[in-house]
């Protein structure tokens, strides 16, 4: 049964914080009360009881404002333990209402009273004290006032013609089928909690973001498309965003992605990535390649030359890491691995190495579809970055698109860098499509990279300029 909201009143104003570290307050007339637990669930199910508790000392429902990291949630509850959500805006609108003061009676007479006609004065007191006569009909008056019941009898009414169809064309009828599917309840914050309890609570906007950021790097594209990580100077964080690149792609779009580590000489891509239980490196995708390129070949053949992510669903090719290796990497190098992944993978996220002036790191160049450059809040790295879209820029028609279209992806090198990373990003800005900042986070410092790892602040980073990647391609 429904929450009757008439037995709401003005007071008590409750209002409850939840902070991401499982500490919350909450606050009834201005008294505050401090929470702590050992998880969010718990916390949110402290502050419900304590609330319930409210409303059972009031006897009647009560309203509690809620802010948690999906943002400000309105909820109705009552003394029987009941909880109805609330929309936001109708939630501060009720708000003002009780505080407005209401329009008396008197004072609409009042309003009434003043308003000026051209009558005598004395005319309309007497309109208002004496009974008028009642009025004769005529008999024309009356045809005006009696409801027209139809023609005559023997009379034929002329009917009136149909409206005019404008005929069009059946390529432009409308489909009778909703695009739209049912609407999902909200999974994250209080929202959720409340959605896991049985309550259909609708998702905040912030969660409504988020959703169609992931729907964006969900996407499939006809053919298989290229990213290029790209930046001059080494320790520019081009192995990370290889990494939660392609990590994103597989999670939410199933799979069937591919990460490249393109350095011509030994990358670390492979070190920073789970690997498999054999040693194959993009040499021996390259001995192979005929047979890998044939009709008769299967996406099984690729298990035994790249490394799976059994956590991030993607697959990794690494580069030569032999320490006597004399292998130099061409531009036919690059078509031939290119050949290979567009036939076993719908994306492939490269990792282009440092070195910008040869033939293979034209090659990926001329196969990529989408340009990612990453930087550090060093300064050195932001420079780097800058030169790598400026030479790219000066270098043919199809790279200057790339470095125009470009992803500029600003990590902070260490805690508190916010600043640094903003005005970083301000001078990126006017010259590329977008600019995104990721926060500092000590799983990408060192060791194996797994997304899942990653603060949740920092996957969300990651994940708003992952859906500005996609938008490229």
């Amino acid at each position: 049964m429904a929450i009757d909201q008439s037995l709401i009143q003005s007071t008590p104003v409750i209002s409850a914080i939840i902070n991401a570290d499982n500490t919350g307050v909450l606050s009834v007339d201005g008294t505050e009360e401090q929470f702590t637990a050992e998880d969010s669930n718990m916390l949110r199910a402290q502050l419900m009881s304590r609330v319930f508790e409210v409303a059972l000392d009031h006897g009647r429902p009560v309203r509690v404002s809620t802010m948690d990291e999906s943002g400000l949630t309105g909820l109705r509850v009552s003394p029987d333990r009941q909880v109805e959500a609330e929309d936001t805006e109708e939630h501060q609108t009720q708000k003002t209402q009780a505080t407005k003061p209401a329009e008396t009676g008197h004072k609409a007479v009042q309003n009434n009273s003043s308003t000026k006609t051209n009558a005598p004065a004395d005319a309309a007191s007497k309109a208002g004290t004496e009974t008028p006569a009642p009025r004769k009909e005529t008999p024309a008056t009356q045809a005006l006032l009696e409801p027209e019941v139809g023609p005559p009898v023997g009379v034929v009414e002329e009917s009136q013609p149909p409206a005019t169809i404008t005929r069009r064309t059946l390529r432009d009828a409308e489909s009778f089928l909703s695009p739209h599917g049912a609407a999902r309840p909200a999974t994250q914050g209080i929202r959720g909690w409340l959605s896991n309890l049985g309550i259909n609570v609708p998702a905040s906007e912030k969660e409504l973001i988020e959703r169609a950021d992931i729907e964006q790097v969900s996407k499939h594209w006809a053919g298989t498309r290229t990213i290029m990580v790209a930046n001059r100077k080494g320790g520019a964080n081009k192995t990370p965003t290889v990494k939660n690149l392609a990590a994103i792609f597989a999670l939410h779009g199933g799979g069937g992605v591919l990460a490249y580590d393109g350095n011509p000489e030994v990358g670390t891509l492979g070190w920073r990535t789970e690997k498999g239980d054999h040693h194959s490196t993009v040499l021996d995708v390259l001995e192979n390649s005929e047979r890998l390129l044939s009709a008769s070949a299967v996406s099984g053949d690729m298990a035994g030359y790249v490394h799976h992510q059994s956590a991030d669903r993607f697959d990794v090719l690494r580069s030569d890491d032999s320490l006597v290796g004399t292998h130099v990497m061409t531009g036919k190098d690059v078509d031939t691995i290119h050949a290979v992944a567009a036939k076993y993978y719908r994306l492939l996220v490269m990792d282009s190495g440092n070195v910008d002036r040869g033939s293979d790191w034209a090659r990926m160049i001329a196969h990529t579809n989408q340009l990612v450059v990453p930087t550090t809040t060093m300064e050195d790295r932001a420079e780097a970055a800058l030169l790598t879209l400026k030479a790219l820029h000066e270098r043919d028609e199809h790279a200057a698109r790339l470095a125009e279209n470009a992803v500029v992806i600003i990590s902070q090198w260490q805690p508190g860098e916010k600043a640094v990373a903003e005005r970083i990003s301000e001078g990126f800005r006017p010259f590329v499509r977008e600019v995104f900042t990721v926060p500092f986070d000590p799983a990408l410092k060192s060791g194996r990279i797994v997304h899942s790892a990653l603060s949740p602040a920092s996957r969300r980073a990651w994940l708003r300029a992952t859906a500005a990647v996609a938008q490229g391609l």
